[in-house]
C-alpha cells in the first residue's frame, strides 16, 4: 500500500497496486455477508490475505530501486540513510498519523476500550506479539515500516565493517542474508511454538512484525535484479509469470486437494507457506514491470485508484466500515439491502480516500519533493 514509483508511471506496477487494494477492500466485505463455509466465503478471506501480500513485494521492489542507487554512491553515509528515511516519512507518516487519530476518535465515540495507544505510535502493536485488536489492518504498516529502517541501517553497519569492494553484490549479499534471518525467525516460531490452527497462524504469525520483513526484502532482490541483469529479466518474464501462476495454484488448490493443512502439516504452514507467497507474486514482477500501457481505457481508473491505494488502506476499515455497521442496520437475507450496504461502503471508501489523497496526502508529498 506504500512506495512510490519513480520516473514514468509503469502501467503493470500501477496495475498491481490497484489490483491488490481493490482485493483488500473486497476482502473485507466478508464482515458485511453472512458467515458461510461456501466458496464465496472463502474467496473473501483469501482477497484479502493476498491483496496485503502483494503490497508487500510490490513495496520492497519499489523502493529497492530508489535504496539501491543511494547505496551504490560513493558519499554513502548515514545522512544518505537520513536522507532515505526522510523521504519514506514523508511519504507514509502524515496520512498513517492523521488516521491513527481519528480511528483514536471513532473507538471513543462508539465506546470501544483504548488501551496501549503508545505503540501505534512507534508502530510497535505487533513486533513481536499478536495484534491488538484496535486499528486492526495497521500490522500491514508496522512491517513495511520496519522494513524500511532495518534495511538501509543493517546495509550501512556492514558496510562500514566489511568495506566491499563491489558494492553491487554485496547489497544482494546483504539482501539475502536479511531474507534468510527472517526466515530463520519462522523455523524458531515452528520450534517454541505448538501452532495447528490457523487462527493462530493468523494472528501470532502472519501478523508479526519479527516473522514477515523477509516479504518485504524478497520484493528488493527482485529490484537488485532488474536492475542487473535486465536483459534476463525481460527475456524470461512469460517463464516467471507461469512459475508464478503454478505455485499460487499449488497453495490456494493442491493444499486442499492433498490435504496439506496446518493441523498435519504446520512446518509447510508455519515455516513455508508465507515465503511461497512472497516468491509466487515476486514472478509476477517481471511481466507487470515491462507492461507500458499509455492509450488503453483502463490506464485512468488503474492509476488514480493506484494513486488513492495508500489512503483507501488507511481508512477503508476501522474508519468506514465499522461506522457503517455501527450506525446503520441491514439485512443480510435481503439483496437489495445486502448489495446496497456494499455499495455505500465501496463508495463512501473510495470518495473519502480521494479527498484525503487530494487534499492531504498530495500536498504532503509536494512538500517533500520541495525540501
Amino acid at each position: 500500500m506504500i512506495g512510490n514509483q519513480s520516473g514514468p508511471r509503469i502501467f503493470g506496477l500501477d496495475l498491481m497496486r490497484a489490483m491488490a487494494i481493490s482485493m483488500v477492500v473486497f476482502g473485507h466485505c466478508v464482515w458485511i455477508f453472512p458467515v458461510t463455509n461456501g466458496f464465496f466465503h472463502q474467496l473473501l478471506v483469501l482477497s484479502g490475505f493476498f491483496g496485503v501480500e502483494i503490497f508487500f513485494v510490490l513495496s520492497g521492489f519499489l523502493i529497492g530501486k530508489i535504496f539501491y542507487e543511494l547505496y551504490l554512491k560513493e558519499d554513502f553515509s548515514m545522512q544518505t540513510v537520513f536522507y532515505f528515511l526522510k523521504r519514506r516519512w514523508f511519504r507514509t507518516l502524515p496520512n498513517y498519523y492523521l488516521v491513527l487519530l481519528i480511528n483514536i476518535g471513532v473507538a471513543t465515540i462508539v465506546g470501544y476500550p483504548l488501551f496501549f495507544l503508545w505503540k501505534y505510535f512507534f508502530f510497535l502493536q505487533n513486533l513481536n506479539t499478536t495484534m491488538l485488536s484496535f486499528f486492526p489492518e495497521s500490522w500491514s504498516l508496522s512491517v513495511e515500516e520496519f522494513a524500511y529502517v532495518v534495511l538501509p541501517i543493517f546495509l550501512m553497519i556492514v558496510t562500514y565493517c566489511i568495506k566491499p569492494k563491489n558494492k553491487s553484490r554485496f547489497f544482494a549479499l546483504a539482501v539475502l542474508t536479511l531474507i534468510l534471518i527472517f526466515f530463520c525467525n519462522k523455523i524458531y516460531y515452528q520450534n517454541t511454538t505448538a501452532n495447528t490452527t490457523l487462527t493462530q497462524w493468523n494472528m501470532s504469525l502472519k501478523a508479526v512484525v519479527l516473522y514477515r520483513l523477509d516479504s518485504i526484502f524478497i520484493g528488493v532482490l527482485c529490484s537488485w535484479i532488474y536492475l542487473n541483469f535486465t536483459s534476463f529479466w525481460q527475456k524470461n518474464k512469460y517463464i516467471f509469470f507461469v512459475l508464478g501462476t503454478l505455485i499460487f495454484l499449488f497453495q490456494f488448490v493442491a493444499i486442499g486437494y492433498f490435504g496439506l493443512l496446518i493441523e498435519s502439516h504446520p512446518v509447510l504452514w508455519n515455516v513455508f507457506y508465507l515465503p511461497m507467497i512472497s516468491v509466487a507474486v515476486a514472478c509476477f514482477l517481471p511481466f507487470l514491470s515491462e507492461w507500458k500501457e499509455e492509450k488503453s481505457v483502463l490506464r485512468k481508473p488503474v492509476v488514480f485508484i493506484s494513486l488513492i491505494s495508500y489512503s483507501v488502506y488507511l481508512l477503508h476499515y476501522s474508519v468506514v466500515l465499522q461506522l457503517l455497521k455501527h450506525y446503520i442496520q441491514y439485512d443480510s437475507q435481503n439483496p437489495f439491502e445486502l448489495y446496497g450496504f456494499v455499495a455505500a461502503y465501496v463508495g463512501i471508501t473510495f470518495l473519502l480516500s480521494y479527498l484525503l489523497y487530494r487534499f492531504y496526502e498530495k500536498p504532503m508529498m509536494n512538500l517533500r519533493d520541495k525540501s
